[in-house]
């Protein structure tokens, strides 16, 4: 009994000393969702919905692609959509660059990630359910619409793609040699070409929700690992200068690594179909900046696990792939609980973010050519052609994939950022809660692209300068427009 009652308290005591290692990491998330509580309800005063208001799901209900869900249903599909590996793998590769990567999670995601979230879905409500690029078009002018279509075909077909390989490499391991990479590629390629051309609520609306919530367990339990096992976390006392085993600055590396956890385009591309599914613009605010919160929480989650589990920058790099980081964790710290909850975040997170890629970027396509989507034979010749381009990709190496989706990723952003901007400015409503984002992101891809060795390989301070002056000059050139647009707005009053 004596011994029963000295081991609980040496545990009790060993759990406070962990806590108070980690006040950063607490704070982190305490923040996350004040930020929900706060600024969400910022936001959506800002963009000011209308409870009356028919939406999409009503207005243009198909059976197909318009059809109206509850709330929670909604939020669940936008979260699994959203996330896939992209705040698991993109966290634990971001913490490399040390505390810093704390404060982005946050501040990108209650500031960035969930405005530009929730702007391009409740824009997506208001104009009908249309794809992001017939909004960036509405909004930044007809050669930003063509440009755009191709863009974010490019990137959908980039993450369909990137969300085979991973779950692919990781059964082949799982299974007999038989049932080697490709077998598994064609496995999952014929689960998207389902996913992708049966009507929403065949598939994505009936097995989705489940799997949204499994994620959530997922993240929850190892969010009771960090609290529990022994190790070390950073604190954000320590300073922002980088740890990256490489030396890689966090301006703007970071930015670039950690793309969904704080700002993604991807999502933007994927609220066009939740638009036209949700049943009240009231619920847009779950649905669309509520998602983005809880995936930043997830990528915190995943960021803190990832460095506490190997217990320095150089030995997290030194663990191999994300991939296996996460398996690592999960089957240290819960054994078989652990190893099933790594399969779903390798294996069925990705899976599902994928198929929804490839569905997105057929609804994009149909939107461009005008064709209907009730007919199968329609939906098949628009996907085909799509599924043959992301076959071919596999050739090339996964590192140069991300890399370049990476980027192609928060270029996106940064044009739904500022598309956003243009139609707050047109309602004379607060514009800014837009422009300060997009002229950071802007900085942040001009940099990106000039430094990086995807890029034009300059040195660093040259092309963060650079980046500066390009976020400088759009500056410039939204304060010329907007004054340009008060003035006719006056000229058609009077």
């Amino acid at each position: 009994m004596r011994l029963g009652i000295r081991d609980y308290f040496v545990s009790l005591y060993r759990i406070l000393y962990t806590y108070k290692d980690m006040i950063s990491f607490s704070l982190a998330l305490v923040a996350l969702l004040v930020g929900y509580l706060i600024y969400g309800v910022v936001t959506e005063r800002v963009f000011g919905i209308e409870p009356e208001r028919r939406t999409p799901a009503y207005s243009k209900k198909d059976g197909v692609d318009y059809q109206p869900m509850s709330r929670w249903r909604v939020f669940l599909i936008q979260f699994l959509n959203i996330a896939g590996t992209g705040p698991i793998f993109g966290a634990i590769m971001g913490i490399q660059f040390g505390p810093a990567a704390y404060l982005w999670i946050v501040l990108g995601c209650i500031f960035i990630g969930a405005v530009h979230d929730y702007m391009c879905g409740m824009i997506c409500v208001r104009k009908g359910g249309i794809s992001l690029p017939e909004i960036l078009g509405d909004e930044l002018g007809q050669s930003v619409r063509q440009l755009m279509r191709a863009f974010s075909i490019l990137l959908l077909v980039l993450v369909g793609t990137v969300f085979v390989v991973t779950p692919a490499d990781l059964l082949a391991q799982m299974t007999p040699e038989y049932m080697n990479r490709w077998v598994w590629v064609a496995v999952i390629f014929l689960y998207y070409i389902l996913a992708t051309m049966l009507p929403i609520g065949a598939l994505i609306g009936r097995l989705y929700p489940l799997f949204g919530v499994s994620l959530l367990l997922m993240a929850l339990l190892t969010c009771f690992g960090i609290y529990t096992q022994s190790g070390w976390l950073p604190e954000l006392s320590e300073g922002l200068a980088t740890c990256h085993p490489q030396g890689l600055p966090v301006f703007p590396m970071l930015c670039i690594t950690i793309a969904c956890g704080a700002v993604s385009g991807f999502h933007g591309t994927q609220s066009p179909m939740m638009s036209r599914c949700i049943e009240d613009e009231r619920h847009g605010r779950m649905v669309f900046y509520g998602a983005m919160i809880t995936e930043g929480v997830v990528a915190l989650i995943w960021a803190a696990a990832a460095i506490k589990y190997a217990g320095s920058y150089q030995h997290l790099a030194e663990l191999g792939t994300p991939a296996v980081v996460v398996h690592m964790i999960c089957h240290t710290w819960f054994g078989a609980v652990g190893a099933i909850l790594a399969v779903l975040g390798v294996v069925a997170a990705p899976i599902t973010s994928g198929d929804t890629a490839f569905r997105s970027a057929r609804l994009i396509v149909a939107d461009m050519l005008h064709i209907s989507q009730k007919r199968f034979a329609n939906r098949f010749v628009i996907a085909l052609p799509m599924f043959a381009i992301s076959i071919s990709l596999l050739f090339i190496d996964f590192n140069v994939l991300w890399r370049y989706f990476s980027w192609t990723n928060q270029t996106l952003a940064t044009f739904t950022l500022w598309a956003a901007t243009l139609w707050l400015a047109r309602r004379r409503r607060l514009y800014w809660l837009a422009l300060l984002p997009s002229l950071f992101m802007t900085a942040v891809c001009a940099s990106y692209i000039l430094t990086a060795p995807e890029g034009f390989s300059l040195p660093w301070l040259p092309s963060v300068i650079a980046g500066l002056c390009v976020s400088t000059a759009s500056a410039v050139a939204f304060a010329l427009w907007h004054r340009r647009f008060l003035q006719a707005e006056k000229v058609s009053e009077s």
